[in-house]
């Protein structure tokens, strides 16, 4: 059974291109997309995702803020900043947040699709 992953961005062109890339590349399912940081915690605690690609910069509450609550309610669950803030990375406030990863939207999709599977590996097994 693929992992499932959660992808929140403000922009509906950035979610429809990663989930395409994730689904279609890595065999994985989104199971939810949020579009600020307060819609990722209410679909986050409903989808249980096994790793969530978060933007930085959204309205209601930032990714930062988001990632804090996010660390909170389910510790395991890898967070991914997925953001055109690259320079983010060097800010100790990341790991703080329960960050794992910084992936530039300027780099290649790849690289955000290798920290994906980074977190959750291959498809899992599915039950025989």
């Amino acid at each position: 059974m693929p992992n499932r992953i959660l992808i929140v961005d403000d922009n509906p062109l950035v979610r429809r291109l990663v989930r395409i890339c994730v689904e279609a590349r890595l065999e994985q399912i989104v199971c939810d997309e949020a579009v600020d940081g307060l819609d990722a915690i209410q679909h986050a605690r409903n989808a249980q995702p096994d790793v969530i690609i978060l933007d930085l910069t959204m309205p209601k509450m930032n990714g930062l803020d988001a990632a804090a609550a996010l660390q909170r309610i389910l510790p395991a669950v890898p967070v991914i900043l997925y953001t055109l803030h690259k320079d983010i990375d060097c800010d100790w406030r990341v790991q703080s947040f329960g960050i794992r990863a910084v992936v530039s939207k300027l780099d290649s999709m790849d690289v955000l699709l290798e920290q994906v599977l980074r977190y959750v590996g291959t498809p899992k097994a599915a039950s025989a």
